[in-house]
């Protein structure tokens, strides 16, 4: 027989087998003997008071051993000879778009213009270590997207877009740690997702699919109103509907769309900095514990959120024992992220600390002046990529700040809030190095103001989150497009090119991993539906 029970327990109970049968059997009146094993289906942590709770939906399998139903496996069959679909781009959005064009009968063919995700590898050490960025292959570029090396973080509030358990089912099925499907805030880790992203590709290839590397999309080949397939900087030339799963960052994607009037409009995108705290501080904080999170707690997590003057001022992309990464995708460059290994076990905790802005916006508070210039020198009028201007504008002036090398100009946050620049920094997870500046003096004032007057308010919900040993790191400015790919509500195409489908984060429909993932899918049911 099988019973489920949802318990709140404490944490010592909650990691320990034995502990908690005993607890079965105290509270719920179970017969020990007849405990042949359990499983936690859904487990949170309840911080909120001073003593800490975990909630647990467990399994209980009573006179029967358990079964290995610890997640579905999804059917790919061998498409080999099968119509086609391009895939542009090999992050969460393309590759489960070619996962579910396999499931779909369709045989995808992938073209990314990075590295494969272990080669990539070598790129990401170089900016430490060189202050080199490779355009091509980096934080944003490569297999696996923006998120293969920034956390693997997968938890999305995008649930009635799509099948959210679905996404992470095939992520165990390639080898991810079933615990995802258990924890309210499921992640990977920086260190674990590459093999995961090798084992899916290994199943595109050998159910017949192609996955193209180094392989870039110049031209989409557009006849009439309808896409034809795709030009690259190699020479090859592929046919078929285009799913466009090209990532945020793919600026030169943007600028042709644009030049060649495929519809696309400026999006609302959020810009801060990395905030970095020691992470003992963070669990001291969250946990209400001076002696900070023991033995049976996680590294703690936190999220904020307030309203100043008008705008969203919130945390973002929280990543507790972490590292700070430089994600610079071009030169004169400086854009950082955060990161988290799957044990979460360094001496540091970040996020995003960021300020909602609006197209509209860029009127406002020096904005507007950032958004004068361009690098490349396009029609600065264009209106839909005013938003990705004021991006490289920030990540220009931030360049120039950390003394035109990947080392970021930094601040304390104390410091900060005072308007006082910091003679010293606290030491740092970021390897390229910090270099103290003053951001309160050169970030626009409309995102300055807001964050020196949203800590202040973090500070009195959270006692000690405010202080001078947490150290803001400049500029973070990726966290979602700054442009939107029209599309149809129905159809998924774009608005008037058939046969193109924006899709995911970079087509501003998406905003994480499993959001991606979910839209991937989606697409690959339109183009489905498409070639009938």
């Amino acid at each position: 027989m099988i019973q489920e029970y949802t318990l709140r327990v404490l944490p010592e109970t909650a990691t320990n087998e034995q502990r908690l049968k005993e607890y079965l059997v105290q509270e719920k009146g179970l017969n020990a003997r007849e405990i042949m094993g359990t499983r936690i289906l859904k487990r949170s942590i309840d911080a909120r008071q001073r003593t800490v709770f975990v909630n647990l939906t467990v399994r209980i399998y009573l006179n029967e051993m358990p079964q290995d139903d610890s997640y579905q496996r999804t059917l790919y069959n061998n498409v080999e000879g099968k119509p086609q679909v391009i895939v542009v781009g090999a992050g969460p959005g393309g590759l489960f778009a070619a996962l579910r064009l396999i499931e779909l009968g369709l045989r995808p063919v992938i073209v990314e213009r990075g590295k494969d995700v272990r080669e990539r590898k070598k790129d990401l050490a170089q900016i430490g270590r060189q202050q080199t960025v490779n355009p091509e292959s980096n934080y944003s570029f490569g297999e696996g997207g923006a998120g293969a090396y920034s956390d693997g973080k997968l938890y999305t509030r995008s649930k009635k877009r799509g099948n959210a358990d679905k996404i992470l089912n095939v992520f165990c099925q390639h080898g991810a740690s079933t615990s995802i499907l258990v924890d309210a805030h499921p992640h990977i880790g920086t260190d674990k997702l590459p093999r995961v992203i090798e084992n899916m590709r290994n199943t595109i290839i050998e159910c017949g699919g192609e996955v193209h590397f180094e392989t870039r999309m110049d031209v989409l080949i557009i006849e009439g109103d309808e896409v034809k397939g795709i030009e690259t900087n190699t020479g090859k030339t592929f046919l078929g509907p285009v799913i466009l799963a090209t990532g945020h960052s793919a600026r030169d994607v943007y600028r042709w769309l644009a030049a060649n009037h495929v519809e696309i409009e400026a999006k609302g995108i959020a810009v801060g900095v990395r905030l970095e705290h020691p992470a003992e501080l963070i669990d001291q904080i969250q946990y209400h514990n001076r002696n900070g999170r023991g033995k049976f707690l996680p590294t703690a997590e936190y999220s904020f959120v307030n309203q100043v003057e008008g705008r969203g001022v919130y945390s973002f992309c929280m990543c507790p024992g972490g590292f700070v990464v430089p994600a610079a995708s071009g030169p004169q460059q400086i854009v950082v992220n955060g990161m988290s290994p799957s044990n979460r076990g360094s001496r540091w905790s970040n996020s995003g600390m960021v300020v909602e802005l609006r197209p509209e916006d860029l009127n406002n508070n020096g904005l507007s002046m950032m958004n004068d210039e361009s690098p490349h020198g396009e029609d600065t009028h264009h209106s839909s990529l005013s938003m990705m201007r004021l991006q490289e504008s920030l990540e220009r002036l931030c360049w120039q700040q950390g003394n035109m090398k990947q080392t970021a100009p930094a601040q304390r946050m104390t410091d900060f809030t005072k308007k006082k620049l910091s003679y010293d920094l606290p030491e740092s997870s970021y390897a390229p190095g910090l270099v103290s500046s003053p951001l309160h003096f050169w970030m626009p004032p409309f995102i300055a103001d807001r964050l020196g007057k949203a800590f202040l308010q973090f500070g009195k919900y959270s006692h000690g989150f405010l202080t001078n040993e947490a150290v803001m790191i400049g500029v973070e400015t990726r966290t979602s497009a700054p442009v939107r790919i029209i599309r149809d509500k129905e159809t998924l195409q774009h608005i008037r090119i058939k046969g193109l489908f924006p899709c995911g984060e970079g087509a501003g429909y998406a905003g994480g991993i499993v959001s991606a993932g979910m839209d991937g899918e989606r697409c690959a049911d339109a183009a489905r539906l498409y070639i009938k």
